[in-house]
């Protein structure tokens, strides 16, 4: 049937071609293309009411999914485990398997409490290793300690840790007391760096009485590289057996004392750059501040 452009005449014609061409199985598009109708709107409205043949249907994307998921299901899976085999949501597994019985429990406590440790044990692995990374990244980021930075890091590291000169007490000595051998290392590389001599430097341990106390006066002599006779007599710290000590085990080596000798000059200037260091931040908050 011919029609002019914009215009179709005897549309209950065309409708019967597009209703008898539908029946036969052919896509709107072929439809088109036989009526020569290139009129989205009225193609449609032509074969309104007639169902499309099923092989123009798309398949649903998740129609397999679905399947597989029941099919697991019936082999006793659990929604977790259909979950992570399909990569799909625990609600999408929930609502193509809640017609279907739950399966039994195969798992005796004792079995779903290992398998939970287990679970739990290789969370604490990966939050190790992501500390252990963040650590390692920071460690790497520091680089290089110029002699000014050491010089402050030490002068911040005394004032936390060691004695300080008071009004009531005049203490002008430098003393330095911790038990991080890490500490430890760096407020001896300050020491060297203001010009100590190693000679005049006089180290005692302190330590619980119930500790390995030999052990741990060679382990702070070793780490210090010093003689034993630059030791004093270790202090012991008696024990209260009222008391639960944690720190405890081979571990446990007590506190280390450092003392400079005749070092009332050597006070001054580590007070005076102190004050200096707190003078400085002050200025510099004021001007992060305007």
């Amino acid at each position: 049937m011919t029609h002019t452009s914009g215009k179709y005449a005897d549309y209950e014609g065309l409708r019967e071609q597009a209703v008898a061409l539908r029946r036969a199985g052919l896509s709107l598009r072929q439809i088109r293309d036989e009526l020569k109708i290139h009129n989205n709107d009225l193609l449609n409205r032509l074969v309104k009411g007639e169902p499309p043949p099923e092989w123009t249907k798309r398949p649903n994307a998740k129609d397999d999914l679905r399947a597989k998921a029941r099919e697991l299901r019936l082999q006793g899976w659990t929604y977790d485990r259909i979950e992570a085999e399909l990569g799909c949501s625990r609600s999408s597994v929930s609502l193509w398997v809640r017609d279907l019985p739950k399966p039994e429990r195969r798992r005796s406590p004792q079995e779903a409490s290992l398998i939970a440790r287990r679970g739990w044990e290789a969370k604490l692995r990966v939050r190790e290793e992501e500390r252990q990374r963040a650590k390692e990244a920071a460690r790497q980021a520091v680089g290089t300690l110029s002699p000014r930075e050491l010089f402050l890091v030490g002068v911040g590291l005394y004032w936390a840790e060691g004695a300080k000169d008071k009004p009531y007490q005049r203490r002008e000595r430098v003393a330095f007391v911790n038990s991080d051998p890490g500490v430890i290392a760096v407020c001896l590389a300050w020491l060297d760096l203001l010009g100590v001599d190693r000679a005049h430097v006089r180290y005692a341990v302190m330590i619980h009485e119930s500790a390995d106390v030999a052990g741990a006066e060679s382990h702070w002599a070793a780490l210090v590289g010093a003689d034993r006779s630059q030791f004093n007599k270790t202090t012991l710290k008696k024990h209260n057996p009222r008391t639960v000590r944690k720190n405890t085990g081979e571990s446990y080596r007590g506190c280390l004392t450092i003392k400079v000798l005749k070092s009332a000059d050597l006070y001054r200037r580590i007070e005076g750059a102190w004050y200096g260091i707190v003078d400085s931040a002050r200025e510099a908050d004021q001007r992060n501040r305007t």
